[in-house]
C-alpha cells in the first residue's frame, strides 16, 4: 500500500514538473518575442520633419531635422539590453536540452535575473526620456518633440510596451524558477 502511495507521488511530482518545464517555456517563448520585438521597433525607429525656419522675400527657406534611435543615448542602450535579453532567451531555449538539469537550473536561474535587471534599466531609462520627449520639461525650457515627430514617438511606445511585457515575463521565469528552488517544494525546475 505504502509503495503503490509512493509511485503515485512520484507521478505527480514528475507530472508537476513538466508542466512547469512547459510552463517555462512558453514564458520565455513569449520573452523573446516581446524583446525582440522590442529591439526590432525601436532600432528601425526613424522619423523626418520638415519645418519653415525663415522666410527670404517671398520664398520660405525649409530644414529637415531627422530623428532616430540612435540620437539618444538611452534609446542605444535599450535597443542593446533588449537584444541582449533577446539572444539569451534564444540561447537557453536551443541550449536546455544539451545541459545537465541540475547545472543549468542554478546558472539560468542566476542569469535571468541579470537578464531581469538588465532590461528592467533599460525600459526604465528609455520611458523616462520617451516621457520627456511627450511633455518636455518647462523649468529647463525643454520643448515637447513628439508634437513633430509623432511616428518616432508612436514607434517608441510600441517598443516600451513590448519591452515591458518582456519584462514581467521574466520576473515570471524568476518567480517559477525560484519556487521550483524553494525547500518546500518537490518540483526542480528547468
Amino acid at each position: 500500500m505504502d509503495l503503490e502511495q509512493g509511485k503515485k507521488a512520484v507521478c505527480r511530482v514528475m507530472q508537476l514538473k513538466d508542466k512547469l518545464i512547459s510552463l517555462q517555456s512558453v514564458l520565455r517563448v513569449a520573452a523573446l518575442l516581446a524583446t525582440t520585438a522590442a529591439a526590432v521597433v525601436m532600432g528601425m525607429n526613424k522619423q523626418s520633419y520638415t519645418a519653415v525656419v525663415a522666410i527670404i522675400g517671398t520664398r520660405p527657406v525649409t530644414q529637415t531635422f531627422t530623428t532616430q534611435f540612435k540620437d539618444t543615448p538611452a534609446f542605444v542602450y535599450f535597443v542593446i539590453a533588449n537584444a541582449i535579453a533577446s539572444g539569451y532567451n534564444l540561447a537557453v531555449l536551443v541550449t536546455r536540452r544539451l545541459l545537465q538539469p541540475r547545472a543549468q537550473s542554478l546558472a539560468v536561474h542566476l542569469l535571468d535575473m541579470v537578464i531581469l535587471a538588465l532590461l528592467a534599466t533599460g525600459s526604465a531609462t528609455a520611458a523616462s526620456i520617451a516621457e520627456l520627449g511627450k511633455n518636455g520639461n518647462l523649468h529647463a525650457r525643454w520643448n515637447p518633440v513628439c508634437d513633430k515627430f509623432g511616428s518616432f514617438c508612436n514607434h517608441g511606445v510600441i517598443a516600451l510596451v513590448s519591452s515591458f511585457v518582456g519584462v514581467a515575463l521574466m520576473l515570471a521565469l524568476n518567480l517559477l524558477s525560484a519556487a521550483a528552488k524553494s525547500p518546500h517544494s518537490n518540483v526542480s525546475g528547468q
